[in-house]
């Protein structure tokens, strides 16, 4: 029997994070790096009101990350560069045969394509780190893979896009049959959906070439929440239309999660999506944009998807700014004994 990854949904033992280090993501000014760093210490605030929360530092940061967190989360010293935790972290998995095993996928990590922008050589050995430090077995990967490229329903289905596993700057040489196969040994996977991409700012230089936490999610099986562009200035409205009319086809229960009224910022289009959000026990952690309409609206959306949890919006336009949301800076470690 292959190792499984739980949906989202199933208990947390607790979430992981990376504190902000110095380089391109942090931002050149005072300014700028102000900001980066209330956003992920918001962030963990907001998941630490529902589990617990380890904060992956590099020394020359912990200082500054005990000063803002105090003891909202724990502090683990580590060489940090990209601070990503979904992505060059460990995709956690369950055994279903040795109740109380949790494996840890280490996905090989090279800046979402290495494309000479990412400084990611610490930060890609960040899955064996914290596999040591959850006593976890860990299962090593050769498939190039993040995080955010991937979102599973806890039942052997698992959501990828072609431009990401696929990328010619990641797996050149891998086949869809053979990157199905290694989601099959690694997590468990029983069926694959490709999506033909992601929303268009992600196919800029900084973007991940189409991950899919930015795009669609499971709420439960069968059922897709579905960033939806209403507004036809934006290429995406029919990018979204597309993937609606895609995974209606296969069969899933689309639920519309519309994009805010927002559609441009200083660097050009948007890539601002709800889809982001990630649970937590009893909670979720809703992106936030500063339009009280559209927040709310995604809030009551959030809230009937994932009935019984509480939905805390938080302000995640510093971390889009810098190329990803709530769910692209956090990682859940799953229960083992539930």
């Amino acid at each position: 029997m292959p190792w499984t990854m739980p949906a989202e949904t199933h208990s947390h033992d607790r979430t992981w994070m990376a504190f902000p280090v110095a380089g391109q993501t942090l931002g050149d000014t005072d300014a700028e790096r102000e900001e980066c760093y209330a956003a992920w210490s918001a962030v963990a605030r907001a998941v630490a009101e529902f589990e617990p929360v380890t904060m992956l530092v590099d020394p020359s940061e912990t200082a500054n990350a005990r000063a803002r967190l105090g003891d909202v989360a724990e502090l683990v010293e580590a060489p940090v560069d990209e601070f990503w935790m979904r992505d060059h972290g460990p995709t956690f998995v369950l055994d279903p045969e040795r109740p109380g095993v949790l494996g840890a996928v280490d996905w090989v990590f090279n800046g979402w394509g290495d494309r000479g922008w990412a400084d990611f050589a610490k930060s890609a050995r960040h899955g064996a780190t914290i596999a040591a430090l959850t006593d976890s077995e860990l299962i090593a990967s050769a498939l190039v893979n993040e995080g955010g490229g991937i979102h599973v329903d806890g039942h052997g289905t698992v959501l990828a896009t072609d431009t990401v596993q696929l990328d010619d700057h990641r797996n050149p040489d891998w086949t869809r049959a053979e990157v199905e196969a290694e989601f099959a040994r690694t997590i468990g996977a029983e069926r694959v959906v490709w999506v033909p991409r992601g929303l268009t700012r992600d196919y800029d230089d900084f973007g991940t070439n189409g991950h899919i936490d930015i795009v669609a999610t499971f709420p439960s099986p069968g059922r897709v929440l579905l960033h939806t562009q209403r507004d036809p200035a934006h290429p995406d409205h029919a990018v979204t239309a597309q993937l609606r009319e895609l995974l209606t086809g296969e069969g899933f229960t689309v639920v519309e999660l519309p994009a805010p009224e927002t559609i441009r910022d200083h660097e050009g289009l948007v890539d601002w999506s709800y889809v982001n959000h990630y649970v937590v026990n009893g909670g979720v952690i809703a992106c936030g944009f500063g339009e009280e309409r559209a927040d709310a609206a995604a809030r009551e959306i959030l809230a009937d998807a994932y009935p019984g949890r509480r939905v805390v919006t938080v302000d995640a336009r510093p971390i889009f700014a810098r190329g990803g949301g709530i769910h692209c800076i956090t990682q859940q470690q799953p229960s083992v004994s539930v």
